[in-house]
């Protein structure tokens, strides 16, 4: 089992806030940064150069001390824990994925974070059977112990939440912890703080933009032994949650619905790909009781070993131009640029930090 005791220093955690609030910073490559200078405040120093290396066309900010102290107390006012994937409540399953939050925002009874989830999404147009089922299974599953987690929405989410409100729900937002989405949910929201608890990675102040979902929806799977969609036409953003589900390792689970009802036909699909059917609360027990006897342990990361930047030009810019506006795995960029990965996992860095490089799910990059 992971030791979850390690608890941050004030001006590490100020720090690390920083380097999360800057400029082309996201979860992998502050991840990367931290693992090859060992701690925040040496990262931010180097910040600046590697940009520059990467191609950036001017110095992009920083976050100040003075910004993220103003953070931190807003935060502590507001019974906001800023914490850390190695400290005590942060949901030990989220802590796992590759692209887990540095800094997770969290308020409410904490220790509801520390026991096992179970997600519950679907479909914010819900038809009335949808929302019944929704209920039945959340009160269930929280009646066996668990904790249902979910995003907040409109629909099945809501459903999900207003059932387990007494024995312990989650809410993962998409906005800031003081921009409920949708507006409606904030008296939910305050109710479920009691037994429960909410999260968010975003910082206060930040409205949801469309590209807010999906980065929550990782958080909602990420957070969760499984994933019940209980409703989904196609391509709706549950279908998004299931597949990051799958990419980290979690169960689908799917409830079947009428095949003329466009609501249930993205869940019909995930069971034809082999999604666990649902129909009852034993049946998504049953499936997550082996992996719960399991530890949680925090994988070894692919780029654990040193990044080189002392490469010359031509190494550089053999990695350079392979790539290109379509995705590219990270191991075919080093089979086919023929050096160390040492070297080209550094490239990706500067790039990153400059903004011309874009991320994709399952290891793949693309020059932007």
């Amino acid at each position: 089992m992971h030791d979850r005791a390690h608890t941050l220093s004030d001006t590490e955690r100020l720090d690390r806030l920083r380097l999360i609030r800057s400029d082309n910073v996201g979860p992998r490559t502050f991840a990367s940064l931290l693992r090859h200078f060992g701690d925040a405040a040496s990262a931010l120093e180097r910040l600046p150069d590697l940009a520059r290396r990467g191609g950036a066309s001017g110095a992009g900010r920083i976050c100040s001390e003075q910004d993220a102290a103003a953070e931190l107390a807003a935060c502590r006012k507001l019974g906001i824990s800023l914490v850390a994937p190695d400290e005590a409540h942060y949901p030990p399953r989220l802590a796992t994925i590759d692209d887990a939050p540095p800094l997770l925002g969290v308020r409410g009874a904490l220790e509801t974070l520390m026991r096992p989830m179970i997600a519950i999404v679907g479909s914010r147009n819900a038809s009335g059977a949808g929302l019944k089922f929704a209920r039945q299974l959340a009160h269930d599953l929280g009646d066996a112990g668990f904790v249902v987690i979910s995003g907040l929405a409109r629909g099945i989410d809501g459903a999900a939440h207003r059932a387990t409100v007494a024995s312990g729900t989650v809410a993962v937002l998409a906005g800031g912890h003081d921009r409920i989405y949708p507006p409606e949910h904030e008296d939910l929201l305050q109710a479920l703080l009691a037994n429960g608890a909410a999260m968010s990675e975003m910082p206060l102040g930040h409205v949801a933009r469309a590209r807010d979902f999906p980065r929550r929806n990782r958080l909602v799977s990420g957070a969760s032994l499984g994933v019940v969609i209980v409703e989904a036409a196609h391509r709706s953003g549950s279908l998004i949650t299931a597949r990051m589900a799958a990419e980290q390792g979690r169960e689908v689970f799917a409830v079947p619905g009428s095949p003329i009802d466009p609501r249930a036909a993205g869940t019909n699909d995930l069971i034809k790909q082999g999604a666990t059917l649902v129909t009852e609360a034993a049946d998504v027990i049953n499936a997550v009781a082996p992996i719960m006897e399991r530890p949680v342990m925090l994988p070894a990361r692919e780029d654990d070993e040193p990044m080189d930047f002392s490469t010359g030009t031509p190494d550089r810019n053999s990695v350079i131009d392979l790539l290109g506006p379509s995705p590219i795995s990270i191991d075919d960029l080093i089979r086919m640029a023929d050096v160390p990965p040492a070297i080209v996992r550094a490239v990706l860095l500067e790039l990153d930090l400059a903004g011309r490089l874009e991320r994709h799910g399952g290891g793949l990059v693309s020059m932007i």
